[in-house]
């Protein structure tokens, strides 16, 4: 049997991690030619998002290290596998980090984007053959949500990406790769927020920042931002935050707070944190009868949380929220078009832009909220 090396094999530098919470660094790995129904992309620009960061941290996935992580990119099409029609070489396009298949149940149902063939892959492979594309020295690299794209080239499978029109800006659209759609899409898709409502969000970061400015859209009266970051007030007001309460300076517990700025609870409530006790305290803020709560934060320490029956039985109701309900392929380019008309604020969302090998400045800053979204740009 021949040795020899694929010569469609590209060397490439990623920024790799090798153990839970320690530096990535950058190292030379190898990118597999991409398999039937797969593409392969050079990453243009990616962005941070906090769960990159929440599950580099996580102790409870060290098996799947060493691992690349990132999830928001846009990049241009390299090559195509075998059996991709919807992409040619050269094509720009923004990564998914769940897919659409089109013919799965829930693909087809119209109520739900958690596709049963390429949603979010959490084991650290491909999902066609369970394998990694990556590898150093012959031995495999994990991936992270099926995208990795803290990589100047990773392979995703077709159904994972959507084209866009090549005159987008890469450098800005990424953040629609999740942070920016999944808040928009939890105010309009999963909320469905109402004209003149009353609107209270918890946690000012990107994903909180765009559900204001999707409330905003849609005619909410009320916007009250909570955060602990006194800065970030300012910051919401262009996104359509109308109140900021510091929960670190009241002097009763933020729900009856809450309660009574808005007499008797809010319409809507949207926990944009990652902290499960906090979902317990958004259903508390919102009103009997038909208050919602929309969680989209991915937890940090307790997955599990706890709430007392009468507060459902009250007629409140808790809704998980996943992209922000977008069916990717399929919506997510309406976004892209609303960007282009201006309608929607995506640039105001990137702080701040640094190459990819400063990776761990960026990392810092995130953990720090010292940043809404880094943008990291591949060298050209």
């Amino acid at each position: 049997m021949s040795s020899m090396k694929d010569p469609r094999i590209i060397t490439c530098k990623a920024a790799v991690a090798w153990e839970a919470g320690q530096p990535l660094v950058m190292e030379e790995v190898e990118v597999d030619p991409p398999k039937p129904m797969e593409i392969r992309i050079k990453v243009v620009c990616t962005s941070i998002c906090r769960s990159d960061i929440t599950l580099w941290e996580s102790k409870a996935h060290a098996h799947l290290f060493p691992r690349i992580f990132g999830h928001e990119a846009s990049g241009i099409v390299e090559s195509i596998g075998e059996g991709v029609t919807e992409f040619v070489e050269g094509d720009h396009v923004l990564t998914l980090f769940t897919g659409e298949c089109m013919s799965c149940k829930h693909c087809i149902s119209g109520k739900s984007n958690m596709c049963q063939t390429l949603g979010m892959e959490r084991n650290g492979v491909m999902h066609s053959d369970k394998t990694t594309r990556f590898s150093i020295k012959g031995k495999p690299v994990y991936h992270h949500c099926a995208v990795s794209s803290f990589s100047e080239y990773t392979v995703v499978h077709s159904g994972c990406a959507v084209k866009i029109c090549s005159t987008v800006p890469m450098e800005k659209i990424c953040v629609l790769s999740c942070g920016a759609a999944a808040g928009l899409g939890a105010a309009w898709k999963v909320a469905d927020v109402s004209k003149g409502s009353t609107v209270v969000i918890f946690g000012l970061g990107t994903v909180g920042l765009s559900v204001a400015q999707g409330a905003k859209l849609r005619g909410a009266s009320r916007i009250i931002g909570l955060d602990t970051n006194p800065a970030k007030y300012e910051k919401g007001k262009a996104f359509g935050v109308t109140e900021f309460i510091n929960p670190d300076e009241c002097s009763e517990p933020i729900h009856q707070v809450l309660k009574n700025v808005t007499g008797g609870g809010a319409d809507y409530c949207f926990e944009c944190i990652g902290d499960t006790g906090m979902i317990t305290a958004a259903l508390q803020s919102c009103c009997d009868g038909w208050g919602l709560t929309v969680t989209l934060g991915v937890p940090k320490v307790k997955p599990e949380f706890s709430a007392h029956y009468a507060l459902l039985l009250g007629g409140r109701t808790l809704k998980g929220s996943l992209y922000g309900g977008w069916k990717p392929k399929s919506e997510i380019p309406s976004l892209v078009d609303m960007y282009t008309r201006k309608e929607i604020l995506i640039d105001e969302l990137i702080t701040h832009n640094l190459p990819i090998e400063e990776i761990n400045k960026a990392f810092d800053l995130m953990r720090e909220g010292k940043c809404l979204r880094c943008v990291l740009h591949m060298p050209k």
